[in-house]
């Protein structure tokens, strides 16, 4: 987690304007900081930048994918290629080590896989897993992409987006049945959405493998954004959901040591 005083560092570079070749790497740094989009105007204003300049610098890196608009479309936020370089420094050899180690001391105190994912578009990748010890489980490699509407992970996600970023990924998504339980209809997704956020977690009673049930709780940074999820899923043999919400607090304060290794 980033240690310096964001205020001195503010003062530091106050009306310094980045050397040419820096500029698109200040652009990317300053929506990375940022905990909201941030319009052309911002990042001009932000880096000291002429309106042209930074038009012309965002153009670039959005048509490149370092960055996208956000769902409101009046600012920018990161694109999938920043969200790649992330979740690969994210699974950095070293710091991947300390998470791998977190997650085994959760996997050993529930008894079930647990896993981290980063939102991935329209989808929700896993990024880190341990496996349960048990014969009888789901398998889903790192790497997998897993819906945003029938999972835990992903409707956690969700509930972090404000009412008109939700709504409008809400009309692109596809929300193609999984079992006979998942979630299909819009306004239900809402009601659900709306439960998740006031709760503070995601849940999946079979809404995506039937016997299946899921919880997830985010993973926030130091401004408090939510960059990735952590979750266990185990078969409704060996584990009812309400049974599943004694170890929410464990997977809370686990979620917290993860974000700390950040």
């Amino acid at each position: 987690m980033r240690t310096g005083n964001p205020d001195e560092e503010g003062q530091e570079n106050a009306g310094k304007v980045p050397q040419t070749n820096l500029r698109p790497l200040y652009i990317l740094r300053t929506v990375a900081e940022a905990a909201v989009p941030l319009s052309a105007a911002d990042l001009g204003a932000a880096l000291d930048l002429p309106k042209p300049t930074i038009h012309r610098l965002i153009q670039t890196l959005e048509e490149d994918g370092w960055l996208m608009r956000d769902l409101g479309g009046r600012g920018f936020v990161a694109g999938h290629m920043l969200r790649r370089m992330s979740a690969n420094t994210f699974s950095g050899p070293g710091l991947r080590r300390e998470r791998i180690a977190i997650l085994q001391r959760l996997a050993e105190e529930v008894g079930e896989t647990c896993n981290i994912s980063m939102p991935d578009g329209d989808a929700m990748i896993y990024v880190d897993r341990v496996e349960t010890h048990w014969p009888l489980r789901i398998r889903l490699p790192i790497g997998s992409r897993v819906p945003l509407h029938c999972t835990s992970a992903g409707k956690t996600y969700l509930s972090t987006l404000s009412t008109a970023q939700f709504n409008r990924l809400l009309r692109r998504l596809d929300l193609s049945p999984r079992t006979p339980r998942t979630i299909t209809s819009p306004e239900a997704l809402s009601a659900e959405i709306a439960l998740t956020r006031e709760r503070g977690y995601g849940a999946d009673n079979q809404e995506m493998v039937d016997g299946m049930i899921a919880l997830a709780v985010p993973i926030r940074d130091d401004l408090d954004r939510m960059f990735g999820t952590l979750s266990f899923h185990a078969p409704v043999q060996r584990l009812q959901p309400e049974d599943a919400l004694q170890y929410l607090p464990l997977l809370k304060q686990t979620a917290a040591e993860l974000a700390a290794t950040v």
